[in-house]
């Protein structure tokens, strides 16, 4: 008898998700949120629970969606997930949209906490997360590729606050999408040189999960 049969679990094994798997899980909730309250029509009210609403069930779906792809849902998803229906709810709740326009300020301003504390109490909680993603990355990469994070998180839940207490929600919802996104991937991309001059030893970082959207 020749042992050409496959292992038992080989057709359930996950898959490793593609740079477009990725963005479509990290990102697609957000295309979703902007596509509602584009179509919904007025009063602002109703355009906020409705996109609001489908903010919601495309983060449910996207979770899924890396569960079964990726086997697995990464803490930065999971921590944005859960505020994405936290402050979805009490928007919908209270029929206020302020809820959903703070939950940014408070998923950047907590990741700029963890790292911060990561650093002082000397755990190396990025790394931690990422190790895999960064390969041959020193701990001095580390170390910048943290700061440069909390820096940037900063910078992000200000940005946020100022955006949302002076413009409108319509120009509020744009601004996550066509604005905040794009920041994001750009300082990502941005710190590669350091991380290369710091040990990185495969400049394509092809699995490196992109950061958590605010």
């Amino acid at each position: 008898m020749t042992d050409t049969a496959k292992p038992a679990n080989s057709a359930t094994q996950p898959e490793k998700m593609g740079a477009g798997m990725r963005m479509a899980v990290d990102f697609g909730p957000l295309a979703v949120f902007f596509i509602v309250n584009t179509l919904t029509p007025d009063p602002k009210i109703f355009k906020v629970l409705m996109a609001t609403a489908a903010f919601m069930i495309a983060t449910g779906v996207a979770m899924v969606v890396s569960k079964i792809k990726a086997g697995r849902i990464s803490p930065m998803l999971w921590i944005s997930g859960a505020l994405v229906l936290f402050f979805g709810g009490l928007t919908l709740w209270f029929r206020d949209e302020t809820f959903i326009k703070m939950k940014p300020t408070v998923v950047y301003a907590m990741f700029a906490v963890v790292l911060a504390y990561g650093l002082i109490a000397g755990k190396p909680l990025l790394r931690m997360l990422l190790e895999s993603a960064y390969p041959g990355l020193t701990a001095r990469g580390w170390h910048k590729l943290t700061l440069n994070w909390i820096g940037f998180f900063i910078a992000m839940a200000a940005l946020n606050e100022a955006v949302w207490r002076n413009f409108s929600w319509d120009f509020w919802v744009g601004f996550k999408l066509w604005g905040a996104v794009p920041l994001t991937l750009l300082f990502a991309i941005a710190n590669i040189p350091m991380l290369l001059r710091n040990g990185l030893s495969d400049p394509t970082v092809k699995d490196a999960p992109l950061p958590p959207e605010g």
